[in-house]
């Protein structure tokens, strides 16, 4: 089975275990290529982002896993990039000129009309309380956004991963069931994905919520259009914890195939290349 996995989060941010963990986890399952991804520092402190003040120690501890461990795995270092506004996204220049491998663009957090930042991250019935209480119960409101948020960030560039490309689709349909068979959301979501593949961005399968949830992000049901537009994918588990690299990556990969794709990208030799799977 093609094993490989270039999202998870370690001590460095939100994760649940240290890089090594990590790192020899993968080892010990036979992965043949792995990325670290912390999530990227913010404007301000939260609970889930790395501060600015650990970069350094991130990127020496990697370069000392990746000596370490250099004949038994290739690895990659990369963050998780929020696009919050124009002056903290993916594209601008702290970010860019990190030495990374790589950079996984996404978004967390949406501004509701008073400006005020609010994660929509979250479970479907704390979203359910962020819809009513900042944007007075508008889910079409909040979906625009979250989209236009998107957008942008493809748009300004700076990364190579799109990262769990409609995060939001499973508690808006849980606030509003029906809403994923609507005729403009569904014209919203092909526009969304032709732009993204028109810019040549890796679109992540994101399995984190697979095993509790049972979607992937982006949708099952969106995997032939990518198939059509031509989409390059590439199965990413989005672990905080080292025993869940794995999960959900088999059906992941089974639902790809019978989409009709016969690769994913991987980090080879310094470049992302597709391997059959």
């Amino acid at each position: 089975m093609n094993l490989t996995n270039y999202h998870s989060h370690t001590l460095y941010c939100d994760g649940r275990a240290g890089m090594e963990d990590f790192i020899r986890f993968a080892v010990s399952r036979g992965f043949s290529s792995y990325g670290i991804s912390s999530h990227a520092p913010l404007p301000f402190p939260t609970h889930w982002t790395m501060e600015w003040d650990r970069m350094d120690d991130y990127l020496s501890e990697f370069r000392r896993m990746k000596e370490k461990y250099a004949a038994d795995i290739e690895l990659a270092v990369g963050l998780e990039i929020d696009y919050l506004n124009e002056e903290s996204n993916p594209s601008v220049a702290r970010f860019r000129e990190l030495p990374l491998d790589y950079r996984i663009g996404s978004v967390h957090l949406l501004s509701d009309s008073k400006g005020e930042v609010v994660d929509i991250d979250v479970s479907a019935d704390v979203f359910r309380g962020i819809v009513d209480k900042h944007f007075n119960g508008d889910l079409d409101k909040v979906v625009h956004l979250y989209y236009d948020r998107l957008l942008r960030m493809v748009e300004l560039g700076g990364f190579d991963i799109l990262g769990h490309a409609d995060k939001m689709h499973y508690n808006a349909a849980a606030y509003r069931p029906g809403l994923l068979d609507e005729p403009w959301y569904d014209d919203l979501i092909r526009d969304y994905f032709a732009e993204v593949v028109r810019k040549g961005y890796i679109v992540e399968i994101n399995t984190k919520a697979f095993n509790t949830l049972g979607t992937f992000y982006p949708n099952e049901r969106y995997f032939s259009l990518l198939k059509e537009l031509g989409a390059r994918v590439q199965v990413n588990s989005d672990s905080h914890f080292p025993e869940r690299i794995n999960s959900g990556r088999p059906e992941a990969l089974e639902a790809l195939k019978q989409a009709g794709f016969q690769t994913v990208a991987g980090w080879h030799d310094g470049v992302w290349i597709e391997s059959v799977f």
